[in-house]
């Protein structure tokens, strides 16, 4: 890679990183290319240099949140641990993407309100990526006799849809910190698989 290229990478994925922190400060809606470009002591006109419009942009900022995501459980499922304990670390994380990185992990549970047809499939193809871990970890664990639930992606979605749900209650400073949370779900949730 060419230095030039590599400026330009690193010039892109710091434009995204500013956008992630404004897009999860202010929502979708409300975060404008002007903020973004302020931010980085940009005019709003640099931006489409590197992107084509707000949209391009977002689409960047969700896969680049999604894609950390993916990895970190990857990581988990890859350590050499019970399942019980991969699925608790999986949940543990996810609980804080949803709640860290709210209105772009957001994106993910409804993405065809989101991206455009063209982004949309990438997109389906990453989150799905994204939930076969705990399908795999689910598989895992009643394969080795730690879990007694016989429908593994039933399972994913129970817990995927209640860890989700978080987001339209969960409120900083409020009575259970992130942490509680954590703790909380992820020994409620293993009892499903349990």
């Amino acid at each position: 890679m060419k230095l030039s290229e590599k400026k330009l990478k690193k010039k892109k994925e710091e434009i995204i990183l500013s956008a992630v922190k404004i897009v999860n400060k202010r929502g979708y809606a409300k975060a404008t290319m002007e903020e973004i470009a302020a931010e980085l002591l940009m005019t709003k006109g640099s931006l489409y240099y590197y992107f084509k419009n707000k949209e391009d942009l977002i689409f960047q900022c969700h896969d680049l949140v999604l894609g950390q995501a993916d990895e970190e459980l990857q990581s988990h499922f890859e350590t050499n641990i019970t399942s019980e304990e991969k699925l608790r670390r999986m949940i543990i994380s996810h609980i804080r993407y949803a709640i860290e990185e709210k209105e772009t992990f957001n994106m993910i549970i409804r993405p065809d309100q989101t991206f455009s047809r063209e982004q949309l499939s990438p997109i389906l193809a990453k989150r799905n990526h994204y939930a076969r871990w705990f399908d795999l970890v689910i598989e895992e664990g009643m394969a080795n006799g730690e879990f007694t639930i016989t429908e593994a992606k039933i399972g994913r979605m129970i817990l995927l849809g209640s860890m989700n749900w978080i987001q339209q209650w969960y409120k900083p400073g409020g009575e259970k910190s992130m942490e509680d949370i954590q703790k909380i779900y992820s020994e409620y949730l293993l009892k499903i698989v349990k």
